[in-house]
């Protein structure tokens, strides 16, 4: 009697629907942040640890001339951070994330976006504290994912 299962799928794995793009990432992304609610978070900025995986199609982002105008920049993810940061205060991650989510998937050519924040510094007991969201363009326009 066979008793082997099939192997369980990647927590971090796309849907089937994006199978058809490359991940393109940013590994903790170092930033200064005036973000929290609690009154000592409030006192000055606070590191901030940001992951960014974009899925873009590889029919739009092959590049045939080895050009960067044919992929989606890794500047493009680090200035939306920037200006997002740059606005103010951010009293919670959960509002960050899915904010910061939004704008990447403006970029038409980005279909779906992965994106953590962790606070390093918040409690001495544990490494971090964070929050981390998955949304696709499709989910955006109405359209269910597979």
């Amino acid at each position: 009697m066979n008793t082997r299962t099939a192997p369980a799928a990647r927590p971090d794995a796309p849907p089937p629907s994006l199978h058809h793009c490359r991940k393109l990432f940013l590994r903790r992304l170092e930033v200064q942040a005036q973000i929290g609610i609690h009154d000592f978070e409030q006192v000055a900025p606070q590191r901030l640890w940001i992951d960014v995986d974009l899925y873009v199609p590889y029919a739009q982002t092959t590049p045939l001339r080895d050009q960067i105008d044919e992929v989606v920049d890794y500047d493009f993810v680090r200035a939306v951070v920037a200006q997002r940061l740059a606005q103010g205060p951010i009293g919670l991650q959960e509002t960050l994330c899915d904010d910061l989510a939004q704008r990447l998937l403006a970029h038409p050519g980005v279909q779906a976006v992965r994106l953590s924040t962790c606070k390093p510094d918040v409690y001495p007991d544990c490494e971090s504290v964070g929050v981390e969201v998955f949304h696709t363009k499709a989910e955006r326009q109405g359209t269910p994912q597979a």
